[in-house]
């Protein structure tokens, strides 16, 4: 009898020596061909600056508070909702800023926050000046406008969509904004 169809594996330890290595086999390889492809194995210390600078944003968002006084200027030129410059050096000065600040520009609130919907008409918002979308509105009364713009209607968020805006200065954008509508 010839032995051409036999085994070569002929006890039971030699199974698993080759079962266990048909296993391991393959994880290893697939784990040396990673390596190479991702390059070289990781550092023990990354760096964290190098790091930090190649995921950093494009852009910031910087909030800035109005400065009182002789307060120093902020580093960069940061847009705020309402652009309030107080530079009190004398009592004369300190009184004209507090008289300025009693009654606040609707033209900057309007600018900062209600020109993104009113500047375009965006969800049927009156355009900024369009005195046939404006006529109907004006007719309800400057009161209606300003309790709308307070409290919201429709498309429109309670205050422009900025909580941060006291009652004075959503009402002082809504009378710029019917005064260039009238």
């Amino acid at each position: 009898m010839s032995d051409e169809h036999s085994s070569p594996i002929k006890n039971w330890k030699q199974l698993a020596v080759v079962v266990s290595l048909a296993f391991l086999v393959p994880i290893i390889l697939i784990l040396i061909v990673t390596q190479l492809v991702t390059g070289h194995p990781k550092a023990s210390t990354p760096d964290d600056k190098g790091v930090l600078n190649r995921i950093k944003p494009v852009g910031e968002v910087v909030m800035a508070e109005a400065r009182q006084g002789n307060a120093p200027a902020p580093t960069s030129p940061a847009p705020t909702m309402v652009a309030a410059v107080l530079a009190a050096a004398t009592p004369s000065a300190a009184a004209a800023t507090s008289a300025a600040a009693s009654k606040p520009d609707g033209k900057k609130i309007y600018d900062a926050v209600c020109m993104v919907c009113h500047g375009s008409g965006v969800a049927g918002a009156p355009k900024f000046g369009d005195k046939a979308a404006w006529a109907p509105r004006i007719k309800t009364g400057i009161e209606m406008l300003h309790n709308v713009a307070l409290k919201g209607k429709g498309a429109m968020p309670p205050k422009g969509g900025n909580a941060a805006l006291s009652d004075a200065e959503v009402t002082a954008a809504v009378d710029y904004m019917v005064s260039a509508a009238k």
